[in-house]
């Protein structure tokens, strides 16, 4: 059965932060993610976790200036020593948490710089990011977004991202993080993308199309697919990076049968 990890970014955010951790395992969440942990010490998200009994499931590297647009860095050819900073800070936290997943945003395509160019950065990025988490068990996620919700964004396909992870030469702790909602909207054809590509995708996060929401209020039929995930033998986590329509608790009905309080 696919185990949930509720998105603390998206998901109870009727609390502060850092009270999120207790109502999402008060909610029978055994896993957490979020986007990022870096406004806080690293010691006190600890304490929440053990705490609480909660897996820290995955977080993402530093992105830029999030707040004023940025949505990474990683094609970026005169940000490359920056990226590489993030990469440290973010292993940095991801060991203090026992993390074992970290996603790479490729970011914003400049208009003055050649995608060949852009593309070449991001290669080179991330094999300098998977080289540097694979003696910590760590495995770098490279995720695909949809261009409705971001425009710009580099990296919109999912042959897209497996032809960059293949270009940095697909070593096995760099694979690609398989959001639902934006390759709804990019692409369709869930199911079958997602079983020609099984090996290659290392995380599942999931949202109803259109609004965001939780699963069963959009298009997606999303019992099929997670019965077809547990069908496959998925036995990874599948991140819950959904916007509530209403109260989180209230609207956890859909969950019932993967998480109980």
């Amino acid at each position: 059965m696919p185990k949930l990890a509720a998105n603390l970014t998206m998901m109870f955010n009727e609390v502060r932060f850092m009270d999120r951790f207790e109502v999402a395992s008060n909610a029978g969440f055994k896993g957490v993610e979020y986007l990022f942990p870096y406004e806080f010490p690293a010691d006190e998200i600890s304490e929440q976790l053990d705490k609480h009994h909660l897996q820290q499931v995955l977080f993402d590297f530093p992105a830029g200036d999030f707040e004023a647009g940025e949505r990474g860095m990683a094609i970026q050819p005169d940000r490359i020593s920056e990226f590489q900073d993030g990469v440290g800070k973010g292993l940095e936290y991801a060991k203090a948490l026992s993390c074992k997943r970290l996603t790479v945003l490729a970011g914003l395509a400049p208009k003055d710089i050649q995608a060949g160019q852009l593309q070449e950065t991001l290669v080179e990025n991330l094999k300098f990011a998977a080289k540097e988490a694979g003696p910590f068990g760590i495995t770098v996620l490279l995720e695909p977004l949809n261009t409705i919700d971001t425009p710009g964004f580099f990296l919109f396909r999912t042959n897209h991202a497996l032809s960059v992870i293949e270009a940095a030469g697909s070593p096995p702790n760099l694979k690609l993080q398989y959001d639902v909602y934006h390759m709804q909207i990019m692409e369709g054809d869930l199911i079958r993308t997602i079983d020609a590509n099984r090996d290659k995708i290392g995380h599942f996060q999931i949202a109803d199309n259109p609004g965001r929401n939780e699963p069963g209020t959009g298009e997606i039929n999303y019992v099929n697919l997670l019965h077809h995930l547990d069908e496959s033998g998925y036995d990874g986590w599948v991140g819950c990076e959904y916007r509530p329509a209403g109260s989180t608790v209230t609207g956890l009905s859909w969950a019932s049968e993967y998480v109980s309080p």
